[in-house]
């Protein structure tokens, strides 16, 4: 049976400023621990008003202090954005103050528009680093060798796992060389899902960190006690789509009754293949919906966004995804 886990986009919305949304994110964790949910990751995003999560590592200090066993995770940090040894620092003083529940997904991205890279001081030379830096961050979290010159102080000797994040083929060929487990980011770019997960799974070569394959899905799911409800509350998330198109990012906005009067039907036809791996409806709906995806794709695990504007409509949400889960694992049992 597939676990199931949380990427929260510690939204700041309309009502909501950034210190609320990173409570928030914090007390959703600690619901979530209660609720079944194996890992609780939250994601690199810069120059975006309506996501708090830009400090990947300092969000995920915040949110760790507030739980006690669910594993904390960065679902990514864009590895080019920084130097190996800085994130080996972050992530390596992560696990040893949470020990034993600390993740680190790397993506190729830079999670941000051109502008911002800049600002962020990468270099635009389109040479490819990435593969590299992965082996060098791997290096940091390794056993200190004997006369190592250079270490990454505290991370030595943590072993702090790495996921390979993607949403194309480069990612799958990259985890399946190297080893590692794999996330498909099918939340917003689902189109070559399950190519990629082929490719994983064919290529894949064993490694120190994982004997066999191990896929991630993400997966955008909204519940509520209905169809009709659950469907309102997905309009906040089509409606961010719909601003992102539009080149308007800006703070997360509440549901509402027809999203038709919101997009244009160029917005609603993007939106709609960006959010094609989206279940929306009550616990039966869900329950169905993500049996399908499972036995669709084989995932090992699914990685869930639900984008709800009311916190504690977004924690009933999640609350019904993992009674939809339990349903699951009884039947799977039965």
């Amino acid at each position: 049976m597939a676990a199931f886990s949380i990427l929260d986009l510690v939204r700041v919305t309309q009502e909501t400023d950034a210190r609320g949304a990173l409570d928030n994110a914090r007390d959703l964790a600690a619901h979530a621990e209660n609720w079944g949910y194996t890992r609780f990751w939250v994601a690199e995003h810069h120059n975006m008003p309506g996501i708090a999560s830009a400090a990947t590592s300092v969000v995920l200090a915040h949110i760790a202090a507030g739980s006690s066993r669910i594993r904390i995770g960065a679902g990514g940090i864009m590895l080019p954005n920084h130097a190996p040894i800085v994130i080996a620092e972050q992530f390596g003083t992560l696990e040893r103050l949470y020990p034993g529940r600390i993740d680190l997904g790397l993506g190729r991205a830079p999670g941000t528009d051109q502008v911002t890279v800049r600002a962020l001081r990468r270099t635009l030379s389109g040479t490819d680093t990435f593969p590299q830096d992965v082996r060098e961050l791997q290096a940091y979290f390794a056993d200190l060798d004997p006369g190592q010159r250079v270490q990454a102080v505290p991370a030595a000797g943590t072993h702090v796992p790495l996921w390979i994040l993607g949403s194309s083929t480069y990612g799958a060929q990259l985890a399946a060389a190297y080893g590692l487990p794999y996330g498909f980011a099918s939340h917003f770019a689902p189109d070559l899902l399950m190519e990629a997960l082929s490719i994983y799974r064919r290529r894949f070569e064993p490694s120190e960190q994982l004997a066999s394959p191990y896929a991630m899905v993400g997966v955008n799911v909204i519940a509520a006690e209905t169809d009709a409800e659950a469907k309102r509350l997905a309009t906040t998330q089509q409606m961010s789509f719909a601003d992102l198109f539009r080149g308007a990012r800006g703070l997360s906005k509440p549901p509402i009754d027809d999203i038709e009067t919101y997009w244009s039907p160029a917005e609603r036809a993007q939106a709609r293949q960006m959010l094609a791996r989206t279940v929306v409806g009550s616990r039966q709906t869900v329950r169905d919906g993500l049996a399908r995806l499972i036995e669709e794709t084989g995932a090992d695990e699914l990685m869930i966004v639900s984008d709800v504007y009311d916190h504690q409509q977004r924690l009933r949400s999640f609350e019904i995804i993992g009674e939809a889960a339990a349903d699951l694992r009884t039947a799977v049992a039965a």
